[in-house]
């Protein structure tokens, strides 16, 4: 088997993200002219933005062909429960949490959606608001909200570096700040929408376009679910962050090329969703047999496995039957990510 190469312009409209950036046009697509772009889906099997590969075959379509030989331990899903994004935000986003699978208020066509976020580029004094600050509560929470406070005030602001890496279980309150491009790996059940339930969007209102307008609409909140799905009982402060975030330091891409453990059951912060990884350096490596499909994006250099090439800003979809194999790279710096 070889891996699959996707189109690299699978990019959400302005309107639905209007905080969005020009860094993915302008550093990561090689785009002709710079472009406002908030989320590139770089690996993605949800209906809204599906993947499409280079022959013009969708990934779902592609992937149904070898399920055990592509999906490995996902193949009783019938497809793959990665989603891979490049996000940029040029502004914050919303504060925003996101429910557990088994969360009741879920329609039928929802899921749950864990996600992790690995720091690509930042703008000095950037960082991303994560978790409760201590001795917040629901009520607290509530009467803020009904008074149309700053909501961000609640949460705790992590300054962040480049090679930081984030983990965002269930029912973790948080917002991406400004100034960060960011891998943004996350598990959404196929065949379903994942779920982002909306605290608080900073007051902001917006036009049909999705351009900040005084006199336009604000965006949709779910204020109830959001409460509802909380976990108001986990850790605070450091002992929160001890579980949900690893320094990996900025990357050495002419060093000899490794792979470092981010997350997972066995090896870096431990999740039971998620399964992520940097590679970085230059040389051979040999990619982790982690017994699931994987995705690769690549953010600097190149990497080359069973002699397909990703450069920056391209994502390869590498079977789970060729986990142990030799990735190629060269001056690279990219994310492996799997879901469980």
């Amino acid at each position: 088997m070889r891996p699959l190469k996707l189109r690299d312009d699978n990019f959400t409209p302005t309107s639905r993200t209007p905080w969005g950036g020009t860094r993915i046009s302008q550093r990561y697509k090689r785009m002709e002219h710079v472009t406002v772009i908030g989320e590139s889906w770089e690996l993605s099997v949800e209906p809204d933005f599906p993947s499409v590969t280079l022959e013009g075959e969708s990934l779902r379509d592609a992937l149904a062909r070898d399920p055990e030989g592509y999906l490995g331990r996902e193949s009783s899903r019938g497809s793959t429960a990665l989603l891979v994004k490049l996000l940029d935000a040029a502004d914050e986003l919303s504060v925003q949490i996101h429910p557990s699978d088994d969360y009741a208020g879920l329609s039928p066509d929802e899921s749950g959606k864990p996600e992790c976020w690995y720091v690509a580029e930042r703008d000095p004094g950037a960082g991303v608001y994560l978790g409760l600050r201590e001795g917040v509560t629901g009520s607290a929470m509530r009467d803020a909200l009904r008074a149309g406070g700053d909501v961000s005030a609640l949460l705790a602001f992590v300054p962040v570096e480049v090679g930081d890496f984030l983990l965002i279980d269930a029912g973790t309150a948080h917002a991406i700040g400004r100034g960060l491009t960011l891998v943004e790996p996350q598990r959404v059940v196929p065949g379903r929408r994942g779920v982002t339930y909306r605290y608080w969007d900073w007051n902001r209102r917006y036009d049909r376009d999705g351009r900040l307008d005084p006199e336009g609409s604000p965006r949709p909140l779910h204020v109830e679910h959001a409460l509802a799905v909380t976990r108001w009982d986990a850790p605070r402060g450091d002992d929160f962050l001890a579980l949900a975030r690893v320094r990996a330091g900025a990357p050495r891409v002419r060093d000899r090329a490794k792979v470092q453990p981010l997350c997972g059951r066995s090896e870096g912060l431990r999740s039971d969703a998620l399964q992520v990884a940097r590679l970085a350096g230059s040389g051979d490596v040999a990619l982790p047999a982690w017994g699931a499909l994987m995705g690769l994006t690549v953010l600097k250099g190149t990497v080359s496995v069973a002699k397909v090439r990703a450069n920056a800003g391209e994502t390869l979809v590498i079977p789970a039957a060729l986990g142990g194999a030799e990735a190629r790279c060269d001056g690279a710096h990219a994310v492996l990510s799997a879901v469980y």
